[in-house]
């Protein structure tokens, strides 16, 4: 249950993929993206989802800071793809053509924002798991055990994985197409919050 809802794509996951690709602080995009997780799980298993009937401006709120998030974010990655010239190269770490050498503080606030500001996220960790982790009572330990150890693993095997895909974008036009779907897919989940408010 946890890993179907996980494994999806979405801004996090393209977030993931993207730094794993560049060989840029795999260990810790993952490690934040797995420890947010199983804060949320926890938080949905100790029925944290009763604060959004408690505060009904919260979800609005999150909507719109997460749409106007992705909404920057995807553009920053749509101008990529268009001002790129080169391809992934894998030893330096680097898009040839392109000077964006991220620090270590700045990957991970944005890490974070595309986590903590999806409402997509909240709804699948703290109300799907936490509404499914209530039918076992006794048993809804092992069950949010199991989704974060499902969690842990996904993020860690997509972030490592990524570097089998490298040999794929050294290539300028594979890198490009990979920028502006990201920057694609991030205008996509902002629309889609914006019309559902």
């Amino acid at each position: 249950m946890g890993l179907g809802l996980i494994v999806a794509i979405g801004a996090q996951n393209a977030f993931v993929l993207r730094q794993g690709l560049l060989g840029r602080h795999v260990f810790a995009v993952c490690l934040t993206c797995a420890a947010s997780d199983a804060i949320l799980i926890t938080a949905g298993v100790t029925s944290f989802g009763q604060i959004t009937a408690w505060l009904p401006w919260l979800e609005p709120a999150m909507r719109a800071a997460g749409a106007l998030f992705l909404t920057v974010y995807g553009a920053r990655s749509l101008l990529a793809a268009m001002r790129s010239t080169g391809g992934l190269q894998p030893e330096a770490g680097a898009v040839a053509g392109r000077g964006n050498a991220s620090t270590l503080a700045s990957t991970l606030l944005a890490c974070l924002a595309i986590t903590w500001l999806n409402p997509h996220v909240y709804l699948d960790t703290v109300v799907m798991l936490g509404t499914v982790a209530s039918q076992y009572e006794e048993g809804r330990w092992a069950f949010a055990s199991g989704a974060v150890s499902g969690s842990f693993l996904f993020f860690f095997a997509l972030g490592y994985g990524a570097r089998r895909l490298q040999p794929l974008f050294a290539r300028p036009i594979a890198w490009r197409l990979m920028e502006a779907s990201i920057g694609g897919m991030m205008w996509l989940i902002a629309a889609h919050l914006v019309l559902r408010g």
